[in-house]
């Protein structure tokens, strides 16, 4: 998200634009009337027009991407506080970007576009307003936010004269290196921009607003700037496979190297806020590393692959299950690692391997839930049953 004064942004016509009412240049309805001046109108891209129109056979259209989804991307203006008018000062106001996901006015965007803070300190925008592609502005209601993977649902607060066009949501498991992607945001504020680029990798872990990390990011090398947080990278069907959400930059642009919550998260994240308005993760309460076959040689470990538990958090599910951490402390290629912990290698049927397949293994599971671990202890293998837990609002560094 870009922040500055309200002012700057009422100055490059962030806030100029009035909301609601009017022609929304909506196109005039099958059965040949118009809609009402005061109607919402959706327009839907059905599966075989996406096809048709840029799909697998015809290859990656960015200009058809661009036309067919824009509409759909919004930019979103966030205030916080009321500033001080005797002083002369006006409130603090960021941009960032979103994009509609239901007929019902839903914006979906990043946590921290419409809150500032970490982990407790997180708190919500004063007032959202959603300006469209055809500035339209209106105001909107935060729904909940999921600080854990970055994730916030909006509701316009009046969808009247808007036209209204969801984006379809893909899925993570179809998310390929290589493959050609477009992202659509307001970098630096400006509206309507469209970059491209590839998929550069895929399960990339990313630290969230709770220092937890965020597991299967997607990696591009679409450019990625301040205000494109919120927006969405869509593949070559014009489906939504994440939300652009950080960098890595050393001069504080766009390097190449960003990263988007993948969107398998996002519909998790935003049909958990529908219902509940907030998010829970289930929790284990452990600090591992990954396993591979020269660490497990170095420390007789007992498999070449797992997750070596390195501290276990004190009362927390994994302490109550007598799941043992490391104790002392060793180098081994240049890193230091807590000798005799437990190595977790599965959880229920599914197979611990890479760095972050613990986590991911755990995230169909709600709190109150009990797994059953795998694990190997002194070279034998033995299984536990842990009781989940909920987790925190923030890491516990203390």
């Amino acid at each position: 998200m870009t922040r500055r004064a309200l002012t700057a942004l009422a100055a490059a016509g962030v806030l100029a634009a009035g909301c609601g009412g009017g022609d929304s240049g909506a196109d005039p309805r099958r059965d040949g009337s118009e809609p009402a001046a005061d109607a919402t109108t959706v327009e839907r891209t059905t599966r075989v027009e996406v096809v048709e129109q840029s799909g697998r056979g015809a290859g990656f259209d960015p200009q058809r991407i661009f036309d067919r989804d824009g509409p759909g991307v919004v930019t979103i203006v966030s205030i916080f506080g009321d500033g001080d008018a005797e002083a002369g000062e006006d409130p603090e106001g960021g941009v960032g970007s979103g994009f509609v996901i239901s007929d019902e006015g839903e914006i979906a965007t990043n946590a921290h576009v419409v809150s500032t803070g970490e982990g407790e300190d997180i708190e919500r925008a004063d007032q959202v307003y959603v300006k469209f592609a055809d500035d339209n502005q209106v105001p909107a209601r935060i729904i909940g936010l999921d600080p854990n993977a970055d994730v916030a649902l909006l509701r316009l607060e009046s969808r009247s004269g808007l036209t209204l066009r969801p984006l379809p949501l893909g899925s993570s498991g179809d998310v390929r290196v290589g493959a050609p992607v477009a992202a659509i945001g307001s970098p630096f504020g400006e509206e309507q921009s469209l970059s491209v680029g590839v998929v550069s990798a895929t399960d990339r872990a990313i630290d969230s607003l709770t220092g937890f990390q965020t597991l299967g990011a997607v990696q591009t090398d679409a450019a990625i700037n301040q205000g494109n947080s919120g927006g969405p990278l869509l593949n070559a069907q014009g489906e939504v496979i994440g939300i652009n959400a950080q960098i890595r930059t050393q001069s504080g642009g766009g390097e190449g190297v960003g990263y988007a919550i993948p969107v398998d998260q996002v519909r998790r994240s935003i049909d958990q806020i529908r219902d509940d308005g907030e998010v829970e993760y289930a929790y284990l309460g452990v600090s591992t590393t990954a396993v591979y076959p020269q660490l497990a040689e170095r420390f007789d470990l007992g498999t070449e692959n797992g997750a070596w538990v390195q501290e276990v958090v004190p009362g927390g599910p994994a302490a109550d299950a007598d799941l043992e951490q490391g104790r002392g402390q060793t180098r081994f290629q240049a890193r230091p690692y807590r000798t005799g912990g437990d190595v977790i290698t599965k959880v229920e049927d599914t197979r611990i391997e890479t760095d972050n397949d613990l986590g991911q293994a755990l995230a169909p599971y709600e709190p109150g839930e009990t797994v059953t671990l795998e694990i190997v202890r002194d070279g034998r293998k033995r299984e536990l049953r842990v009781e989940l837990g909920a987790r925190p609002a923030q890491v516990d560094n203390g």
